[in-house]
């Protein structure tokens, strides 16, 4: 089954902007390894997610507010066809986090 968003739903990018603001601590990070490349199309599906080559699989790298929303990846990820190889949370002030 499929969740649409309707008119007011917070989206993850809200979601995480709205905790900061409020002096909540930042989301955790995380790194998401799949297989192969990700073209431009598909990672509009990741809008808090940044992509980084590692050989040839794909590290999707970003915050994630809560357990649902790595599971709302995962989903999404399955939704368009890409291979998923591991996950992990990113320790607090990961030297490697990509700049963004």
């Amino acid at each position: 089954m499929r969740c649409a968003l309707t008119p007011g739903t917070p989206t993850l990018i809200a979601m995480a902007a709205k905790d900061t603001a409020t002096g909540g601590r930042e989301p955790p990070r995380y790194e998401i390894r799949v297989r192969g490349p990700i073209g431009p199309t598909i990672m509009q599906a990741f809008p808090t997610l940044a992509e980084r080559r590692s050989g040839q699989d794909t590290l999707l790298i970003g915050p994630l507010p809560d357990q649902s929303a790595v599971y709302g990846v995962i989903h999404q990820l399955e939704a368009v066809g890409l291979q998923l190889l591991e996950i992990r949370r990113l320790p607090t002030g990961d030297p490697e986090q990509p700049a963004q």
